[in-house]
């Protein structure tokens, strides 16, 4: 296998030299944009070598007409399969099935090549990966519907060519929340952080470490998350997070306050890191501007002896920066990746079902 190269690299080089000289012979003069976007470590910059194992590779996606997808997709699928070459700057552009599910590796073969140049129209593509498409106007139940790994996909990868027009302005109408929707999805991130905080303390007072431990785990993500969230950029699910908070600026001292978090023993090393990494993130989120300062400190949990940040108070104080009354109205459980596992759901099937309906609501851009 030749030396690891960045997949969004070999991508580009694979339309420019090898796919688009083919599309044109095909069909000269085709409308046509290109791109590396959706699923993929690639696409959001975290591929390594490792990630040749499976469904890494020469891979593009063509987005042409709805018109010219019906007309022409199948036959460009046959004249890819004969016509690219059987490897790419030393990888296979076959992708022989795998297993069951028919994942795809890299093999080399004497015959037609089963490829990855996909062949869309950008309409489809985008209610398949979203479930709405951003060219038609983005409704407040759009994006808190949307999970942020799907979000990051659409917006991150690479355009090598945009001959439809179509996929610059989509991507950036997708590039971040409305102000009103962030604010809301910050206070719901807020608002999951003081459900749980006082729980450390609580499991190890009982002696329960490992039940203090799990719920400092789950807040550490909490925190990473909301770090995410604060420096505009959408949360990737698990394989990623930590590599994508890791590359948000200033991390660092908030990374070894989480990871002391994660290291200790006892509840009180636990709790101390964790309202380090409490009035860390609460600073950050003053130096955004967005509400009134809030007091960054720790302080009681009531009259209980925990320490936490009382997290409410930054939950109030952005629900009342929130001007349109649609998004104030919506119940504090946010985007679907908040509102999958929140608290505030255990038992409240009233509430599930009011978030139903409030997901309903017209869009407010």
């Amino acid at each position: 296998m030749a030396e690891f190269v960045a997949g969004l690299e070999l991508a580009r080089g694979f339309y420019r030299e090898a796919v688009r000289p083919i599309l044109d012979e095909a069909l000269p003069g085709v409308g046509h944009s290109a791109a590396r976007l959706g699923g993929g470590s690639e696409v959001l910059g975290f591929d390594t070598a490792r990630s040749a194992d499976h469904e890494w590779g020469p891979r593009v996606q063509l987005f042409v007409s709805e018109r010219d997808v019906a007309e022409h997709a199948e036959r460009l699928d046959a004249v890819f399969a004969t016509r690219l070459p059987k490897t790419f700057r030393g990888y296979p552009t076959h992708f022989a099935a795998a297993g069951e599910n028919g994942i795809g590796t890299m093999q080399v073969t004497d015959g037609p090549v089963r490829h990855r140049v996909e062949v869309a129209d950008p309409h489809g593509w985008f209610v398949g990966q979203l479930g709405f498409d951003p060219a038609e106007g983005v409704t407040t139940a759009d994006w808190l519907a949307a999970p942020t790994q799907r979000l990051a996909e659409a917006t991150a990868g690479a355009v090598f060519h945009d001959g439809l027009g179509l996929l610059g302005p989509a991507r950036a109408r997708l590039d971040w929340y409305p102000h009103d929707v962030w604010l809301h999805v910050l206070a719901c991130q807020w608002q999951r952080i003081s459900q749980e905080e006082a729980f450390v303390g609580r499991c190890g007072e009982v002696g329960d470490e490992l039940g203090s431990a799990v719920v400092a785990a789950r807040l550490v993500r909490e925190l990473m998350r909301l770090w995410l969230l604060m420096a505009r950029r959408y949360p990737p699910y698990s394989k990623w997070l930590g590599s994508a908070f890791a590359a948000t600026p200033q991390a660092d001292g908030l990374a070894a306050q989480l990871t002391a978090t994660l290291a200790a023993t006892d509840w009180h090393t636990r709790e101390r890191h964790l309202g380090d990494a409490y009035e860390t993130v609460a600073a950050q989120h003053n130096r955004l501007g967005v509400t009134a300062p809030v007091d960054p400190a720790t302080r009681p949990y009531h009259n209980r002896p925990f320490r936490v940040l009382h997290a409410e108070r930054f939950v109030a104080a952005l629900s009342d920066r929130i001007t349109d009354p649609r998004v104030r109205a919506l119940p504090l459980v946010g985007a679907v990746d908040q509102f999958v596992d929140s608290t505030d759901l255990l038992g409240r099937p009233a509430l599930t079902r009011a978030v139903t309906r409030a997901a309903a609501a017209e869009p407010t851009d």
